[in-house]
């Protein structure tokens, strides 16, 4: 027996464990179905030489982590009237594997004072972030967005209609859930062989379920228009004899808290009177009596006109002009 041998010491011995990955990172981490493989090695010198050991391979399947986020997309509340509103969100899938989220919507939210009936749940088809009718895709029910990778994000509107009879500054809020199509849960629950590549799916920290509010306040804006004349007859009295002057004055009142759009003002020259050539003024300021010109224009054959524009409620505009009595 070589002795030498049996005593001869261990000179060195180190030991290494390689850890590999089959894909990438994402913000929920390691991506669903990925193979941790973890292999430990021994190198050692026994005095013959070098030497070298391999332990087995350990491997483990990712699991699936179910999480979802939803918010709103609209900076503040959505301006309104009776009739078709959109509500703009962002479902977000905060999962670390593809899944799919059913959307509910809650439009009797606590608190509103009106509530609006939800008629469509539609994805932005062409990534504008606008609802576009006829491009972006309707919802069927159940309404189930379609699978979205991890970290993928999906535009979805809301489209609601506001009742008739709705008052100015009266507010509704409408809610949208999404809930991860696997399941939902508290935190921790499991649905064993339900997630990617035959793993478990895990409820994340948002119970796989979320939720968010779009707003609509309703900006009911009206009209009023009053109209006064006064009479200057040719002898310093007010007299509507042949010769006198009468100025109309029309007062348009907008009131509300919205805006309207191409407000226009006409009038028609009253039988039995003849225009006053440049004559006419809004808010005391004169205008032209041409097409074209500016807002107004005036003429015997056709009456006055005032093009407003878009006019914001709260506003007080007037218009007069003077006719003399034949």
């Amino acid at each position: 027996m070589d002795t030498e041998k049996l005593i001869r010491p261990i000179i060195a011995t180190s030991f290494v464990a390689v850890l590999t990955l089959s894909a990438p990172a994402h913000a929920e981490g390691v991506s669903a179905g990925t193979l941790i493989e973890n292999t430990a090695t021994a190198t050692y010198d026994d005095g013959e030489g070098p030497k070298t050991v391999d332990s087995n391979t350990v491997t483990v399947r990712v699991d699936e982590l179910l999480d979802v986020t939803v918010t709103s997309l609209d900076s503040g509340p959505i301006g309104t009237t009776p009739g078709e509103a959109v509500l703009t969100f962002e479902v977000t899938n905060k999962g670390n594997g593809p899944e799919a989220f059913a959307l509910t919507t809650n439009p009797g939210v606590a608190g509103n004072d009106f509530d609006t009936t939800v008629t469509n749940i539609a994805i932005d088809t062409n990534g504008n972030g606008t609802y576009d009718a006829g491009v972006d895709q309707i919802l069927t029910g159940p309404e189930t967005s379609p699978l979205l990778d991890a970290d993928e994000a999906l535009t979805v509107f809301v489209i609601v209609e506001v009742p008739a009879g709705v008052a100015d500054s009266e507010a509704s809020d409408v809610e949208l859930t999404a809930e991860a199509v696997t399941g939902t849960g508290t935190p921790g629950t499991t649905f064993a062989g339900q997630g990617v590549d035959g793993g478990d799916a895990i409820v994340g920290t948002t119970g796989a379920d979320g939720s968010a509010v779009g707003s609509l306040i309703a900006g009911i804006t009206t009209v009023d228009l009053d109209k006064a004349v006064s009479i200057t007859d040719p002898f310093g009295g007010s007299g509507a004899v042949p010769g006198a002057v009468a100025t109309f004055t029309i007062t348009a009142t907008v009131s509300g808290s919205g805006s309207i759009e191409d407000l226009i003002v006409t009038d028609a020259i009253p039988d039995g009177t003849t225009y006053s050539a440049g004559s006419l003024a809004l808010d005391g300021n004169p205008l032209t009596d041409a097409s074209g010109d500016d807002a107004g224009e005036a003429s015997d054959a056709s009456g006055i006109s005032v093009d407003l524009g878009t006019v914001a409620g709260g506003t007080i505009q007037t218009i007069s002009f003077d006719v003399t009595i034949d």
